[in-house]
């Protein structure tokens, strides 16, 4: 699989894992229905479903380089569905992290290592 579809597989990754979280976030703190955990553990199942499809051969490798992603889109959600503007520090440390999946991601391997 090339990079553009590995980055497919982790937004959508990431966007059941934050949605499932926030299911669970919203009943535990903002005193939502307990129903709302029906669909946040469907999706938390969505989430690592997901992650299997990476194309790695060890899954350490795959799970830290869509931390970085991870981290991106987290903080798209908090600027569009929390509506709180990300600040100058969280973008330069969600840069940093996207930089760090990326060698993570693309960097060429020898076999064995």
């Amino acid at each position: 699989m090339n990079a553009p579809g590995t980055l497919a597989i982790y937004i959508g990754a990431a966007l059941a894992e934050i949605a499932g979280c926030f299911a669970v976030w919203a009943w535990m703190r903002q005193g939502a229905s307990v129903l709302w955990l029906v669909p946040g553990l469907l999706s938390l199942a969505v989430f690592a479903w997901l992650l299997t499809l990476a194309p790695s051969d060890f899954a350490g490798r795959a799970y830290a380089a869509y931390g970085g992603v991870y981290i991106a889109a987290s903080l798209l959600w908090l600027w569009l569905i929390e509506q709180q503007r990300p600040d100058t520090w969280d973008l330069t440390g969600a840069a940093i992290c996207l930089i760090g999946a990326a060698v993570i991601l693309l960097a060429p391997r020898v076999a064995g290592g």
